[in-house]
């Protein structure tokens, strides 16, 4: 079975599973999958990267995956990890232009689609952020809280228009 059938596969299953031990083992499934470049040197050189987002080089961290997309543009986790930079410094438009290019290679990535929702209510967008939250809930239905953020952003929503 190659990749992308390891990985249609493991979201079928993570799109019927209720237990959360269940959703956290397909979620690590499919996390090894995509931290796998295909390329040894890359991989070392995601390695590094992670490493200094964890001790908070987000600066260093940024170069870092730059040169991973630049090296590997179709690879979807370098978009998703250099986003994760950004948003860790507070540049949250950067974010999003990288979460974009990662959900273009990858459009079931639960982190990235996760990490989007997260911003647009920071920046105040409930209704994008809702629609965020409803393409997650196709993913991954059972995603603890997942079904109480929707229906707070509804009840918000309703609120404001009601």
């Amino acid at each position: 079975m190659d990749r992308q059938q390891q990985l249609d596969d493991l979201f079928a299953q993570l799109r019927n599973a209720a237990a959360p031990a269940e959703m956290e083992a397909l979620q690590n499934g499919i996390w090894q999958l995509w931290l796998d470049t295909g390329d040894q040197l890359l991989n070392k050189k995601l390695e590094t990267g992670m490493r200094l987002l964890a001790a908070g080089d987000y600066t260093t961290a940024i170069a870092s995956f730059t040169t991973l997309i630049e090296q590997k543009p179709d690879w979807a986790e370098g978009w998703n990890k250099r986003a994760t930079a950004h948003y860790l410094r507070g540049e949250y438009r950067a974010s999003l232009l990288d979460v974009a290019e990662t959900l273009r290679r990858e459009p079931r990535h639960f982190g990235a689609l996760a990490g989007w929702a997260t911003m647009l209510r920071m920046l105040g967008d409930d209704r994008g952020a809702l629609h965020v939250l409803q393409r997650l809930s196709k993913i991954c239905p059972q995603l603890p809280g997942l079904q109480d953020q929707i229906h707070d952003l509804r009840d918000r929503l309703d609120d404001a228009h009601g």
